[in-house]
């Protein structure tokens, strides 16, 4: 069973080292023919469509534009990862920008984001609710915070069968048989990439009026 978890929230140090995304392959020609695989075992990190705005209204039903109480984007999103272990940890930190439109009195404001550990491109393996707050003074149009979230996965299931590595990146020569055929198109090596293929994703958590309101706007 793969191992996926959530460490703390908003509050952990950074860890060091590691870029986050995976790389392409890239095509090597010298005395044959072959794909050397720069991926690694670290999640790119992202933030899904249609998730990095939310906006609250003054009335509930309520979508037009002389309605809109707050609206805040989820913006900077910036991750470090460290795979030397067993363990993959990755640690993703983000900023959220707000601007209301009543700039009367000192206010409060608590926003819900989510952060999900995906694999394959479908899967939910993992996902945590938490909240970043932003504070305006009085008078004030725009407020500012950040926050940080961090997960693990274990290395083995974000790393290549050797088998399947061996596909990818072995040696062909000009002229035979195989010289022709792309690894990366088989379906076994495929499924192999998607199985190894993980994302940790953040954004707001919306209501599904807010998701429309967002596709559409």
């Amino acid at each position: 069973m793969t191992s996926t978890r959530f460490l703390a929230l908003s509050t952990l140090p950074l860890l060091a080292l590691a870029a986050g995304c995976a790389k392409k392959g890239e095509l090597v020609v010298d005395s044959g023919v072959g794909v050397t695989a720069l991926r690694t075992a670290c999640p790119s990190v992202g933030v899904p469509e249609y998730t990095g705005d939310i906006t609250q209204f003054t009335a509930p039903g309520r979508t037009d534009s002389a309605a809109i109480d707050l609206t805040a984007s989820l913006t900077n999103v910036r991750s470090q990862c460290n795979d030397s272990g067993d363990k993959v940890y990755t640690v993703a930190d983000f900023d959220v920008l707000a601007r209301r439109t009543d700039v009367r009195g000192a206010r409060t404001v608590q926003l819900p984001y989510f952060v999900t550990v995906v694999r394959s491109g479908t899967a939910v393996i993992a996902k945590r609710v938490g909240t970043v707050t932003l504070s305006f003074a009085d008078g004030q149009e725009r407020a500012q915070a950040h926050a940080q979230a961090a997960s693990y996965i274990d290395r083995a299931e974000a790393t290549l069968p050797e088998d399947i590595r061996k596909r990818i990146t072995a040696k062909r020569k000009a002229g035979d048989e195989n010289a022709a055929v792309d690894p990366l198109a088989e379906p076994d090596v495929r499924a192999a990439l998607a199985r190894a293929s993980f994302e940790v994703l953040i954004g707001f958590q919306l209501s599904e009026q807010q998701i429309a309101y967002n596709a559409t706007r």
